[in-house]
């Protein structure tokens, strides 16, 4: 440990107070004067300070139940569902049973304090207990071990800290920034593609340009009937609009499959999901899962070859003004039912250039700047990531006294 430094445990440097949650059914017991705050609302937070919350609670609540008021700078640490939000009080509040308020004493300073449970959030996540969820007693938080160098040497590792993460999240939001310019960039491009259409376009039903749509079915059992091998089984959380997504597909054995023969999945289909939040996702099957079936949220399209290219269907129907009347199909009373039928889809309208060599010119230019713009998000997705790295070690070098 650094010379001058001196290591103690929390209980020794700081009071640890216990939440409460007052009686939801006892209206006199809330939407008081007293500030009261949750776990679930600790993980909305995107600064450290808080100094408003969203319920509130009585004199009365505040006497009837294990809440106890938090003096300001205070640290709010939430220490179930989940174990490690963290928030600094700049206003007097309480909790509920599901965090643990942390009062430091003279010899500690409360962004210190901060900062030093925000390094060392997987310890208290090991210390936790329980089955359903995990919980960090106050016994346990009070055994944890804190470095402590001297108050005016924790207020220089506190600005230095504060510096260099203002300009790690400044950094992430320009990072952040420029990943959503990039895809906001592909998805004009594609808007216009499909609504400044050019000469020799037409429209058509899908039924009268395709040979097949339709959707499958769950095998007898559900997914504990599913084989680690055989033939895929294509659902809707494996279909996105910007690619096929492998993880967690499922498999099917020959007599499953032979079950749902009528939804064999061909080269080149389109995919299209057709229940659930995930409404309108739209791929085209990569021929490394075929042999395979798709179950009852995922609907094959198959286009007639001569008429309709597989890779400008894909494009047409992930496009905002194709994917809003898709959205629109489903409505009924002025709500979004989220489920497309197969009648609904065979009816569906769609422009298109009536030369199939003109729609696989323009998927061709859209897959170049689809593949650019996923380049661009991997890069902005590594710089994040390295980002984050970089506040770990940080915290790490101060805690260890390198900074």
């Amino acid at each position: 440990m650094k010379k001058g430094w001196e290591r103690k445990r929390l209980g020794e440097t700081c009071e640890v107070v216990n939440g409460g949650t007052p009686k939801t059914g006892i209206p006199e017991y809330w939407d008081g004067k007293h500030r009261w705050i949750t776990p679930a609302e600790m993980g909305k937070r995107l600064s450290p300070y808080v100094s408003h919350t969203d319920r509130m609670i009585s004199d009365l609540g505040l006497r009837n139940s294990s809440a106890q008021m938090l003096p300001p700078d205070s640290v709010i640490l939430s220490s179930r569902a989940p174990i490690g939000h963290l928030v600094i009080n700049t206003e007097p509040m309480a909790t509920n049973q599901g965090c643990k308020g942390l009062i430091p004493q003279s010899q500690l300073h409360y962004k210190f304090l901060y900062y030093y449970l925000s390094s060392i959030v997987d310890l208290l996540n090991a210390l936790g207990a329980g089955a359903t969820f995990k919980e960090l007693s106050g016994g346990k938080l009070k055994e944890v071990p804190i470095p402590l160098p001297p108050l005016a040497e924790q207020r220089r590792i506190v600005g230095v800290l504060d510096e260099a993460f203002a300009g790690i999240a400044t950094a992430k939001a320009n990072t952040e920034q420029n990943r959503q310019n990039a895809r906001a960039l592909f998805e004009s491009h594609l808007q216009s593609v499909f609504t400044q259409r050019g000469e020799g376009w037409v429209e058509n039903k899908l039924k009268a340009i395709t040979t097949k749509i339709g959707s499958g079915a769950t095998p007898r059992g559900g997914e504990e009937s599913y084989k680690t091998e055989g033939i895929s089984l294509i659902r809707s959380l494996n279909v996105h609009d910007l690619g096929f997504k492998y993880a967690k597909l499922a498999f099917l054995d020959d007599k499953q499959a032979n079950e749902l023969s009528n939804v064999e999945v061909q080269s080149s289909d389109v995919l299209l999901n057709i229940t659930g939040a995930s409404v309108t996702r739209c791929c085209i099957v990569p021929d490394d899962v075929l042999p395979a079936r798709v179950n009852q949220h995922v609907s094959i399209i198959r286009p007639i070859s001569d008429k309709l290219a597989p890779d400008f269907l894909r494009y047409l129907l992930i496009s905002k003004p194709y994917k809003d009347q898709l959205l629109q199909t489903g409505e009924e009373g002025g709500s979004t039912r989220q489920a497309i039928t197969k009648a609904q889809i065979q009816e569906f309208t769609v422009s298109f250039p009536c030369a199939v060599k003109d729609q696989k010119a323009i998927a061709v230019k859209l897959d170049a700047l689809s593949e650019e713009t996923q380049r661009l998000a991997r890069l902005y997705e590594q710089k994040l990531t390295a980002l984050s790295a970089l506040k770990k070690s940080l915290l790490h070098q101060a805690f260890a006294g390198e900074l």
